[in-house]
C-alpha cells in the first residue's frame, strides 16, 4: 500500500458547513444597501480569494466602497454568525482530519481569510493535527487557480502530484486538479459541482467517513 505524500483539506463546505452562511451574510448586506443579488454570483464566488470575491461584490453586484471595506463588512458578519450560532461542523470532519494526520502530513488550503481559518482550527482543536494552513489571501490567485494548494504542498515539503486534496466546490476541485493533485470530492447539497467537474476527481464520496487509509492509498496508482 502506497500512501500519498500529504492530504490537504479545503475548509468551507468540507470541515464546516459555512457556504450557506457566506451567502446569507452577503445577501443581507446587499439588502441593507438596497442592492439586488444576482443568483449567478453565489456559485461564482465559492472558492475565490477574499480580494476576488470582494471585487466581484463591488464590480458586479454594485456594493459601494473599496473591496477592502466590503470584505471587512462580510468578514465581520461571518464572525458574528460564528459567535451567535456556533460553528456548523460537518459530520466526521474532525475525525477525518485526525485520521489522515495519523498517516501523512495534513494541511488546510482555504479561501477563507486568515482570521477565520485560525478561529475554526482553534474551535475544532485541530492545531496539533495540521502541519500547515494556507489562506488564498496569502497567494497571488484564488481558486480555481492552483496557487493555494501548491503553496500548501510547498510548505509541507511534498510533491503536489503525489498528494491528495479533499474538496467540495467546483472552483476547489478545479484548483486542486490544476495543481496536479488527486482530488477527493464530497459534494455539498448547496451548489454541488457539475458532472464535468466531478469527472476530474479520483473519488466522489458521500461523507468524510469514507475518507479512509485504503481510499487515499488507492489514488496513488
Amino acid at each position: 500500500m502506497t500512501l500519498p505524500a500529504a492530504v490537504v483539506f479545503d475548509m468551507d463546505g468540507i470541515l464546516i458547513e459555512t457556504e450557506p452562511i457566506w451567502d446569507k451574510v452577503r445577501r443581507r448586506l446587499a439588502a441593507e444597501d438596497g442592492l439586488s443579488w444576482p443568483e449567478s454570483s453565489t456559485p461564482i464566488m465559492m472558492g475565490l480569494s477574499t480580494q476576488e470575491w470582494a471585487e466581484h461584490m463591488t464590480d458586479v453586484v454594485g456594493f459601494p466602497g473599496t473591496w477592502e471595506e466590503v470584505a471587512q463588512r462580510v468578514i465581520d458578519g461571518m464572525a458574528g454568525e460564528y459567535a451567535g450560532g456556533g460553528l456548523p461542523v460537518l459530520p466526521g470532519a474532525v475525525e477525518a482530519v485526525r485520521r489522515m494526520a495519523g498517516l501523512v502530513p495534513t494541511a488546510i488550503a482555504s479561501s477563507s481569510p486568515r482570521p477565520l481559518i485560525d478561529l475554526v482550527v482553534a474551535r475544532l482543536d485541530l492545531a496539533d493535527a495540521l502541519t500547515v494552513t494556507v489562506s488564498t489571501e496569502e497567494v497571488p490567485r484564488g481558486k480555481p487557480f492552483p496557487d493555494g494548494y501548491l503553496k500548501a504542498c510547498e510548505l509541507l515539503g511534498v510533491d503536489a502530484t503525489r498528494s491528495v486534496a479533499v474538496e467540495d466546490s467546483t472552483n476547489g476541485v478545479r484548483s486542486a486538479h490544476a495543481a496536479g493533485m488527486a482530488v477527493v470530492c464530497v459534494p455539498p447539497g448547496f451548489h454541488p459541482p457539475a458532472e464535468d467537474t466531478l469527472a476530474l476527481c479520483g473519488a466522489v464520496l458521500g461523507s468524510l467517513d469514507e475518507l479512509t487509509e485504503d481510499l487515499v492509498a488507492s489514488l496513488q496508482g
